[in-house]
């Protein structure tokens, strides 16, 4: 079903549509840089306190700089990168309870600190889940202070009250910044009449797949699909069936693929999914169930089928370009064999892969 903005759902809370999913795929080239210089700065500032505070804290920075130091890693290599983006943020928020817990409570110089997780979830996840992190904020907040010293609280909850308004103000803004951010960037990257990514979002998410590919040497593969005879549709039924016919064979699509298999729009009536982790054979299953289905659906209200052309590759060999060569090539035999078929490149494929490295990138679907 559509999302908000027309994007497609995916059914999951951190990424409810697939835009989502890409920009927390994407955030992680945007913020490097801001997020190393907060290291540092955190860092440099325990170590310039930890004789009031106490060298123990030490071990909460080791524990925050290792997953820091691996977070790329097992991004790049999860099928579900939110959820690992949401664990670490919550790792973080564990180990600053902690160690407000261990120096005083609610008088902790530390308490400020608190509001770093939610703060820093607003680079990669909705207006919804910022909220949702600010709130369990709050309860850590009051759970690490309250119940460590009630006495001290009672006496001065200046600096508690003063945490927990400053949680509330950051979630809140963060989530309007956000939420005005998302609505520019939809129009970049959202294909307004299908609510499908379009070629704008792929260069990045195209980018990140093959170097995920080459560092676990796990399979890629590629769909191209197009609608069969469709400028018929349009010659015979008008425009607006035909943008009819769009809209339910991307929403046939979407219904089709699993959370992590991304479909986008790539021109006319043309369609890509990439299906990063998938070998040839289980791409060429998903392709035929999105063909049954588009086929059993009646788009538009009319007997429309689509043509499907596979490729496959892993590892080294993981490259867009030769990818998408050999599935177009591969969509062309589907056509000549009298369309609504999928067919394999699995030997376009294996010639490519035994001159990789020479190939041009001819026939590339334009990114951006």
């Amino acid at each position: 079903m559509p999302g908000p903005h027309g994007a497609p759902q995916s059914g999951s809370f951190l990424c409810p549509t697939e835009l989502d999913r890409a920009r927390v795929v994407e955030a992680s080239a945007r913020v490097r840089v801001a997020r190393t210089i907060c290291a540092v700065v955190v860092g440099l500032a325990l170590l310039v306190i930890a004789p009031w505070v106490g060298w123990w804290t030490l071990i909460g920075l080791g524990v925050i700089a290792l997953d820091f130091a691996t977070l790329e890693r097992r991004l790049r290599r999860s099928a579900r990168p939110e959820r690992v983006a949401a664990g670490s943020l919550l790792l973080a928020l564990v180990v600053a309870g902690v160690a407000v817990a261990g120096s005083g409570g609610p008088d902790s110089p530390l308490l400020p600190w608190i509001v770093i997780p939610a703060m820093t979830s607003a680079t990669r996840f909705r207006r919804q889940v910022v909220v949702a992190l600010g709130a369990l904020s709050v309860a850590v907040t009051l759970a690490a202070t309250i119940p460590v010293d009630p006495q001290a609280f009672a006496d001065d909850p200046s600096l508690v009250i003063v945490t927990l308004a400053l949680l509330i103000c950051v979630s809140v803004i963060a989530a309007a910044l956000l939420h005005g951010e998302l609505e520019q960037r939809d129009l970049a990257v959202l294909d307004p009449l299908t609510g499908l990514l379009n070629r704008a979002s792929l260069e990045s998410r195209v980018a990140e797949i093959e170097q995920q590919a080459r560092i676990t040497d796990a399979a890629v593969s590629l769909i191209v699909c197009d609608i069969d005879h469709f400028k018929h549709v349009n010659d015979e039924h008008g425009h607006e069936r035909g943008d009819a016919v769009l809209r339910d064979v991307a929403l046939e699509m979407r219904r089709s693929l699993r959370t992590f298999e991304l479909v986008y729009r790539i021109g006319g009536e043309e369609f890509l999914v990439l299906l990063p982790g998938v070998e040839l054979r289980e791409a060429v299953g998903v392709a035929e169930r999105v063909r049954r289905a588009v086929a059993a659906a009646r788009p538009g209200d009319l007997e429309v089928t689509v043509s499907a052309g596979v490729a496959a590759a892993s590892g080294a060999a993981t490259h867009y370009g030769r990818l998408f060569a050999a599935a177009d090539e591969a969509l062309l035999d589907a056509k000549r064999a009298g369309r609504n078929r999928v067919v394999a490149a699995d030997e376009v494929l294996a010639r490519a892969e035994g001159t990789r490295g020479l190939a041009p990138d001819v026939g590339a679907a334009p990114l951006g």
